[in-house]
């Protein structure tokens, strides 16, 4: 499914898309803003060759879909890129190099079995300062004219989070049931654990089972279900991506509504219509899976709260997720589970609209404008004078640790409100 030619003739290419734009923004160059990438899709479509240059700008794309937010002619950006990338990845041949990184992160970052080995290494590595150690030697081999390949991999390790020994053995029940005392029973959610959620971020799927059952929910972690394929899918790599949607879409059928923390994960998986249209056996199905998925805080805002909150007496900036609050257009939810919540103040960045440079792997494929990004955001959330960040990503959450220096701590919304609700210190 090459870039559809009608999408791309709706852009009139007024500009509102451009200051929404984190690479326009930071490069301020018109083949890296949203109107400028669509004009290299219409020459891609029309020259049918090889695509040159025009690999470059469409890498540079974080996918932020921040342009689908300000346009005022409803251009189908998001459509756009999701089509135009694994056109790349078709008729693009990529380096060696390149492609072998790419290929690393895929084989790691979607198996969470991998991820759970390296964690006696990290936590020693951390322990010993070898990360540190290594991180600073490959940034020193990168040398003047920066090679790649090792500016890469010190993202890497520099994005690497703290992690308990215990990551690598903690589990989540299968099945957790609504207690008597939640009151009438709300039915059963389905909860996406995600790849690099639940070994690194394994507090946050144990604060949304907890709020969830304590709203009246069952809630079913299918051990069947594994990675949701959006790594692999917002890269171009459009089979992978389709062989990890099907599987996830029969490990959860049954369930009457599937959440999803993440907010990037979120995002693929209500596109999972698109994604396996033409797919005679997958598309129907697809199209129900996808119509069933929601982020944890729209399951929290359908339904009045039951469980008693307790007073949290902090100032939060509240960090929109690009996939959340510009892919689904979640934005509203958010702030209301945090509104019920007594003594909690929620402040607004500056700029909330503006990428935070994690995008998925862009922030180790691209890590000089994510780096950019990051401390942008970082400027802009520590000016609110807020003690903390609540952003609904896990991705966004090591973004803004690691370039405030780890000095400002992020919350998912679900974890400030499972510690209103069981009267816990947030950590």
């Amino acid at each position: 499914m090459p870039p559809d030619p009608a999408l791309i003739k709706t852009c009139i290419h007024c500009g509102f898309c451009l200051p929404t734009c984190p690479t326009y923004v930071v490069w301020g160059e018109e083949m890296d803003s949203p109107r400028g990438r669509i004009v290299l899709m219409r020459e891609a479509a029309e020259t049918g060759g090889g695509l040159g240059s025009i690999v470059t700008h469409i890498d540079r794309c974080l996918g932020c879909m921040a342009c689908v937010t300000a346009c005022p002619s409803g251009v189908r950006y998001d459509a756009l890129i999701e089509q135009m990338r694994p056109e790349v990845e078709r008729r693009h041949t990529r380096t060696p190099a390149d492609r072998a990184f790419r290929r690393f992160c895929f084989e790691v970052f979607t198996h969470p079995g991998r991820l759970r080995a390296l964690v006696p290494l990290l936590v020693a590595g951390r322990r010993l300062g070898l990360d540190e150690r290594l991180r600073g030697w490959l940034e020193r081999q990168s040398g003047p004219e920066g090679r790649r390949r090792f500016r890469r991999l010190a993202a890497m390790l520099r994005l690497t989070p703290d992690v308990a020994l215990s990551a690598a053995w903690r589990r989540l029940p299968e099945r957790t049931r609504a207690p008597a005392a939640a009151g009438p029973f709300r039915g059963t959610v389905g909860l996406l654990q995600g790849c690099v959620a639940r070994v690194f971020f394994a507090r946050t799927n144990e604060a949304t089972v907890r709020v969830l059952s304590a709203e009246g929910f069952d809630v079913v972690v299918p051990k069947a279900a594994g990675c949701c394929g959006a790594l692999l899918m917002h890269s171009g790599v459009e089979a992978e991506a389709q062989q990890r949607a099907r599987a996830l879409i029969g490990a959860f059928e049954g369930c009457e509504t599937v959440a999803v923390n993440a907010a990037g994960c979120g995002s693929a998986m209500k596109e999972y219509g698109r994604l396996l249209a033409d797919d005679p056996e997958w598309a129907e199905r697809a199209e129900a899976f996808a119509a069933k998925v929601a982020d944890v805080t729209e399951v929290l805002a359908r339904v009045e709260p039951r469980a008693a909150r307790h007073p949290v007496p902090l100032t939060v900036a509240y960090h929109d997720a690009c996939h959340l609050a510009h892919a689904q257009g979640v934005r509203a939810e958010p702030r209301s589970v945090l509104a019920g919540i007594p003594g909690l103040t929620v402040v607004q960045p500056a700029e909330w609209e503006i990428c935070c440079g994690s995008a998925g792997l862009y922030n180790m494929l691209e890590p000089e404008p994510a780096a950019e990004l990051g401390r942008r955001k970082v400027a802009n959330l520590a000016a609110t004078g807020a003690a903390a960040v609540v952003a609904g990503n896990p991705g966004c959450a090591l973004q803004i640790t690691v370039h405030s220096d780890r000095r400002l701590p992020v919350y998912h919304p679900v974890e400030v409100l499972d510690a209103s609700i069981t009267g816990r210190s947030l950590p």
